[in-house]
């Protein structure tokens, strides 16, 4: 058992790991180096969000292990170790006595509520929760309008944010060159995932390497689910262990589409710091809607057992591997919402359970998009036609003879619902709401 109190004392300054789970380029861990001669990195898995998750094979899960073990690898080749603590942020910060916490910022309600404790819990001890910008390029307030109010439609804040974009803002922080402010310490004991109360879910992780062929011609590829048209490096971007910075520096110089999808993830998390009650519709008229919430429906859309074989194939996809491709994301949101009349909620809970890339800012963003009640979203009269979408984006049907093997077999269910009666059914509805 480490004793805590002795192995941070008050000359020994924490920096806290979160979403930013490398060494290289992370702002506040440049900082804490920068300004302290005694530096030990931290990781809490935190109960408080860990006791939610139903699957104790989550991939995740898995994934934050083998990206600490990657890092604790990496601080002792540099005479220094990781602690890894199993509990609560309060658990952890109300045993120590730190001469400062240095942390990224994190824009989720949570992650807010529990930072303002954290730093009223070490300022009651003469101590100091310092933040810093890592995730985003520009955060709060950094691009808004000219009157100070926050955008909500993304063209707008996009050209905003390029205009104001220079090589400052990217360029990447220089964490190597002071790495001798490291804690000298011998490595420190690692927990399992049984230790912690999961196992393993031998999930396949995306490569963290930027392909940069993929990226010069991701404007032309990056609607077809069939093809390595993505970069896939979106979970990789969740837990920081790529950095934003690095990717925009590629973007800029190779392709603006690919760009303007980085500055969509800022565009999300500005909207969660100034609207964070996002259990609701974004406008509110949108809570309106007499969802039909068919249960029977919503386990066929979660199973992939609609009949709808580009739907299907997406949500087979995703719960084998945790990744949905985004053209498909859109589709299998547009069916659930419009053709089966499904609360957009039920959606991002299911998606939120199973996306390893599991974002709250885009995640929500993007179902309130696809039901229409958010933030320059769809408008509501636009319903994805799947048999169009298969025919634009996987005319061969490689992508649904892939994840559909019985597609055109006796064995594969009719569709649950027509089409044409399912896009009446739901304009109709949306009305009624809309007009309300």
């Amino acid at each position: 058992m480490i004793d805590l109190g002795k192995l941070i004392d008050s000359d020994t300054t924490v920096f806290w790991f979160r979403r930013d789970l490398r060494l290289s380029d992370n702002a506040a861990l440049h900082r804490a180096l920068k300004e302290n001669d005694s530096v030990l990195p931290v990781f809490i898995f935190d109960t408080n969000i860990l006791d939610k998750l139903d699957d104790k094979a989550d991939k995740r899960v898995e994934f934050i292990h083998d990206a600490l073990q990657n890092l604790k690898s990496q601080l002792e080749e540099n005479g220094s170790s990781l602690l890894v603590f199993n509990g609560t942020p309060e658990e952890f910060f109300g045993s120590i006595r730190p001469k400062a916490v240095y942390t990224n910022r994190d824009y989720e309600p949570y992650a807010r509520k529990r930072d303002q404790e954290i730093s009223e819990i070490l300022s009651a001890k003469g101590g100091a929760l310092k933040t810093y910008k890592d995730q985003v390029i520009f955060e709060k307030d950094e691009v808004v309008k000219d009157d100070g109010s926050p955008y909500t439609v993304f063209t707008p804040y996009s050209k905003k944010w390029k205009a104001k974009l220079e090589p400052f803002f990217y360029k990447s922080y220089p964490v190597e060159k002071y790495f001798g402010a490291l804690k000298k310490i011998k490595p420190l004991p690692f927990p399992s995932l049984a230790d912690i109360g999961f196992k393993q879910a031998n999930a396949n992780f995306p490569e963290r390497s930027i392909k940069q062929s993929i990226v010069e011609h991701y404007h032309e590829t990056r609607d077809f689910p069939a093809i390595a048209g993505t970069t896939k490096l979106s979970v990789h971007l969740r837990f920081g262990t790529v950095s934003i910075r690095k990717l925009v520096q590629v973007a800029v110089r190779k392709n603006e589409t690919w760009l303007n999808e980085l500055i969509w993830r800022d565009f999300y998390h500005m909207i969660l710091w100034h609207f964070p009650k996002v259990e609701n519709a974004f406008k509110p008229q949108y809570d309106q809607i007499k969802w039909r919430n068919n249960e029977k429906e919503f386990e066929a859309w979660c199973t992939g057992q609609t009949g709808y074989p580009i739907v299907d194939a997406g949500m087979r996809e995703l719960n084998e591997t945790g990744f949905m491709h985004n053209r498909v994301r859109m589709i299998t949101a547009s069916f659930l919402t419009k053709h089966l009349l499904i609360d957009w909620r039920w959606g991002e809970a299911y998606f939120a359970k199973k996306l390893l890339d599991f974002d709250l800012a885009a995640n929500n963003g993007g179902w309130q998009w696809a039901a229409g009640s958010g933030c320059d979203a769809a408008p509501y009269f636009r319903v994805f036609n799947p048999y169009l979408q298969t025919k634009k984006f996987d005319p061969d049907l490689t992508y649904i003879k892939k994840w559909v093997p019985e597609f055109e077999s006796p064995d594969y269910p009719k569709p649950i619902v027509d089409h044409d009666y399912a896009r009446t059914r739901v304009l109709d509805v949306y009305q009624v709401a809309l007009k309300s």
